[in-house]
Formats: C-alpha cells, structure tokens, sequence
C-alpha cells in the first residue's frame, strides 16, 4: 500500500507524478479523474503522518469497525461481530490485547471504570453473545445494551444485558458520580406496527441507570418523549422522517445535550440527567439525516452532521455540492441555535466512494474550536471552526476507493497526542498532525474518552489544561 504526502486545505492539493518529484498545485476544482488516489492508496497532507496501522483480528475480520471509546492506555473499537481492546501505551506499536466476539450492530461503545457498554440494533434470538438474527416481528426477540467487565483487559466478561425499545442504535453516557450512577441516553428509531418492542411513533430516547456498584441492576428508568407532537416527517429529501434520534451529545458540567434525531437537530437542558427537555429545535431544508452533534468547549456553539445516503453513497462528489452531505455549524444564542455555515472536505471523492460527515472530536486547542471528523472513504480532515461562518481544514488522510467497494472511516478522535480512526475494513489507523495551529493540543492529556460525553479542558494557567466529564 503506498503513501503520498500531498498539500491539503481547502485551496489546493498535489498530485504525485509517476517517475518525476514534481507535484502540480491544483485549486479546489472539480475533481477530475487523475486526482482519485488508487487503489487503497493513501494520501495525506505534508503536516500529517501515518503512524501505524492495525489490521481487525482475524475473529471478527469479516465484520466491519465500527466507534471507539477510549481509558487509559487502551483503544475499545466496536465492529458488527463485537469488539477489540487495543493497547496503545505506545501508539506507534499499538497492539491487540484481546477481542471479543459478540455479534450485534453497531456495537456503538463507550466506557467508563471497569465497564464497557455497547450497542446492539439488530434483532437477535436472545441477548447472548451466540445469539443469532431473529425478525423484530417476534417478541421474544432482543435488541438493547450489552454490559462488559473490562477489569481484565485481555479477558472481558459479560455481565448484564438491558432491552430498549427499538434496540440502541447509539447510546450516550452522562455520569452522576456524586450519586454513584452512571446514565446511558439511547437513542434508537425506525418503529414499524409489525414489530411488539418498537411501536410507531416512538418519538422518545430510552434512559438506562446503571448503579456503579451494581451494575447487574441496570435497567431502564425513563422513556422521554422528545418530539410529543411529532418530529420532522414531511421536509422534502428526508432520509427517513423523524421517529427518535440517532445520536445524543452530552455536556454535563455545562446541564446541556444536543441531539441529532433524524429530520431534526435539538437542544436539551439534561441538569436533571433521569428528565431530559428539550430546549431548542430547528430544522435544515438541505439536511437529509441529522445523525451526530459535537459541542465546542466553550459550549456556545454545535457541529451537526448530516448523513446523506445513509452512509452508503457518494455524496462528497461535484453533482452533490458543497451544502449537503455535510456538517451545519450552529452558534448558541440565548438559547436558540442560529446557523452559521456549512462545511465539507474540498477534495472531491470518485462516484464509487462512500463518503459523508460522520463522526469526529475536538482537539483541545486553547482558544480555538479545531476538530477532527471521519467521512468514511473521504478519510480525516481536521478543520477549524473558529469562525463560524469560515470554517476552513488544516490538514488530512484519506485511501483511495476501496478494494472492498465500500468501506472508510467510521470515527476519527484524537486522543492524548494522536488521531484514531477505526476504518471498516482496514482496521485501526493511528494519525499524527504536526502544525503549529493544532501542537498546542499536545499538552492535554486525558484519562477517558467517550467523544459524546464532552467535557471542558480547563484552564490551569501556563498552557496547562486539565480535561473534565466528572471525574
């Protein structure tokens, strides 16, 4: 597999030339055909460096990644056969420590002490890790959150199962440490009258209380209704109308979420975590599917996505346009959320790539709003969004189209120092972005992360920031 470095940003890119060191500078034009890397082939801007890579263990190497959460010096990478644990103590030789197989999609994860909780929105026989597909038309079938001892990192044990209606295609935690609870926000949709647990319109979030102490008890304890008159269902170009949410980002030490739920993008005030309300609303005629959200760390601001095509099309190409398959950047104010902008990657992608906004986090730049988001076959790009209304990217990664017809970056977080993108079909990729815009970011070091369980990184003075998610 060969790697190009080539110049990125929203203004130009190189082209290697085959037996030459001379590179064309190209503006952001459309793409033509020679500007698609090959095969496989990677590409990145100069300031960015590919640290390693990490192929899916061969137990669930036919089941494609999925997200991440990470604790310490270890990776938990999600994928529709289970999960991996990754020691990356020393990124460059990041290793698999252990992997488990538990089929289920998406297998959605987040983590916190010795528990890893995961999702599971796909009907089964029962809530084994043996379990098998079984229609959601028959009652005794399960779908919900599945509950990990990772204590032993190289041997996770099963220790609980919760059902939520309609599965948990995401789930969400927001602890409550001074109550010794943890909370899990799941969102799930796509009710049908032919299915017994996931009744129309289920326009609601189901709340899971997991007791730190006890995990084993862990049950749902509140079903909110978010849209009691209805959600978004009549916008033209809708994926699918609104009938719950597909991702919900807290901000606990802040009292606010943001959820992405499906026609609709949504402010709560969650200061009472088991009674969410929703205390904004609004709508975009050129959003298709409002599948993620991403708080800056001042919190006055919310990057949404918009998951055009559901994440199987090629939407970052010239007939789709710069406005849709894209992120929405939304200022806070009094409240109410007032759109800014939009951004998407510069570099078209070929008509065979899967490619859309899809999952990313800060990187913790003192003064700046900077994130790094996957886009499936686009790869990473990190941009800045300082200025609402101009975003513009810095740096990023990306494969050609892929061997496999369809595959990409599901997530890309940065973590301690580096990125971590959980590609579907090649594994764990480690980034590094060296760029005096992003270097302050170095000097944050974290303990956990669970990328939709945001907190601050606060001040300490002399550029030394401490991270915080109630801790």
């Amino acid at each position: 597999m060969s790697s190009i470095p080539r110049r990125g940003g929203s203004v130009s890119r190189f082209l290697a030339l085959v037996g030459t060191a001379a590179a064309l500078v190209l503006s952001a034009m459309p793409a033509q055909a020679a500007d698609i890397p090959g095969t496989d082939q990677i590409v990145m801007s100069p300031n960015v460096q590919h640290v390693a890579n990490v192929p899916k263990p061969p137990s669930i190497a036919a089941t494609i990644n999925t997200d991440m959460a990470f604790q310490g010096g270890y990776a938990f990478v999600g994928n529709y056969g289970g999960f991996s644990i990754y020691d990356i103590r020393n990124p460059k030789k990041t290793t698999v420590v252990s992997s488990v197989v538990c089929p289920g999609s998406q297998m959605d994860l987040s983590v916190y002490g010795n528990l890893l909780f995961a999702s599971v929105d796909s009907s089964r026989n029962d809530d084994s890790c043996a379990s098998t597909s079984q229609p959601a038309s028959v009652k005794e079938s399960w779908e919900g959150v599945r509950i990990f001892d990772v204590s032993d990192k190289a041997n996770p044990k099963y220790i609980k199962s919760v059902e939520t209606n309609c599965g948990s295609h995401t789930h969400t935690l927001l602890p409550d440490k001074r109550h010794g609870n943890v909370y899990l926000y799941v969102s799930s949709y796509s009710p049908n009258a032919t299915f017994p647990d996931c009744q129309p319109p289920h326009d609601k979030i189901s709340i899971i209380k997991v007791p730190l102490r006890d995990p084993t008890s862990a049950a749902v304890v509140a079903t909110p209704v978010v849209f009691p008159d209805g959600g978004n269902e009549t916008q033209p170009g809708l994926l699918v109308p609104t009938s719950g949410c597909h991702d919900i980002t807290v901000y606990a030490e802040k009292g606010i979420a943001a959820g992405a739920c499906m026609g609709d993008g949504v402010l709560f005030d969650i200061r009472n975590p088991e009674a969410p309300k929703v205390t904004a609303r609004t709508t975009d005629p050129n959003f298709a599917f409002w599948h993620s959200a991403t708080f800056n760390n001042a919190g006055t601001k919310v990057v949404f996505t918009d998951e055009l095509g559901g994440g199987g099309a090629a939407t970052c190409n010239e007939a789709t346009g710069p406005n849709r398959g894209a992120d929405a950047i939304y200022d806070i104010v009094n409240g109410q959320l007032v759109f800014k902008n939009y951004y998407k990657i510069p570099r078209y992608q070929a008509d065979s790539e899967n490619c859309v906004a899809h999952n990313g986090s800060l990187l913790p730049v003192k003064g700046r709003d900077i994130m790094v988001q996957a886009w499936y076959q686009g790869g990473a790009s990190i941009w800045d969004f300082t200025d609402s209304a101009h975003p513009q990217e810095i740096g990023y990664f990306e494969r050609g189209p892929a061997a496999e017809g369809s595959g990409g970056f599901w997530s890309a977080y940065y973590y301690n120092g580096y990125i971590f993108a959980s590609d579907f079909n090649r594994g764990l990729d480690v980034i590094k972005i060296n760029d005096r815009r992003t270097d302050p970011a170095k000097k944050v070091n974290v303990n956990r992360l669970n990328v939709q369980t945001q907190g601050s990184y606060r001040d300490r003075g002399h550029d030394h920031w401490i991270w915080s998610d109630e801790d």
